[in-house]
C-alpha cells in the first residue's frame, strides 16, 4: 500500500502559478502511474494529467494543455505538478492519485486508480 500527501495548494490571482507536490511513502514508488485529479464544488471529480511510472508518457486533459506539466522524481518519491496561466475555473480541490502496476501505460481516467491523498485546496481569484 502507499500513501500520498499533497501540498502546494493556495491562493492565487488569475494568470499566476503554482506547484503541487505528492509524496508518497510504503512501497516502491518506481511502480506506480501516477495521476493528479481535480474536483470543483457542485462538480464531478476529473481527470487533470497523468504519469507512467517511468514518467516517459504523460497525458493531459484538453483544458489544462500548455499550461500545466506533470514530472516525476522516482529519487525523491515525489510527483509534481506546474501549473501556469492559472484561471479562476482551475479553482478546485487537486488530488493525487497512484495505480500499482507493471506496466508502462498511461491510465487516464479515476477507477483506474486504487490510491488517494487527501486533496489540497488550489483558488483562483480574478
Amino acid at each position: 500500500q502507499v500513501q500520498l500527501v499533497e501540498s502546494g495548494g493556495g491562493l492565487v490571482q488569475a494568470g499566476g502559478s503554482l506547484r503541487l507536490s505528492c509524496a508518497a511513502s510504503g512501497r516502491t514508488f518506481s511502480m506506480y502511474a501516477m495521476g493528479w485529479f481535480r474536483q470543483a464544488p457542485g462538480k464531478e471529480r476529473e481527470s487533470v494529467a497523468t504519469i507512467n511510472r517511468s514518467g516517459g508518457r504523460t497525458y493531459y486533459a484538453d483544458s489544462v494543455k500548455g499550461r500545466f506539466t506533470i514530472s516525476r522524481d522516482n529519487a525523491k518519491n515525489t510527483v509534481y505538478l506546474q501549473m501556469n496561466s492559472l484561471k479562476p475555473e482551475d479553482t478546485a480541490v487537486y488530488y493525487c492519485a497512484a495505480k500499482y502496476t507493471s506496466r508502462l501505460t498511461i491510465y487516464t481516467i479515476l477507477r483506474d486508480y486504487d490510491y488517494w491523498g487527501q486533496g489540497t485546496q488550489v483558488t483562483v481569484s480574478s
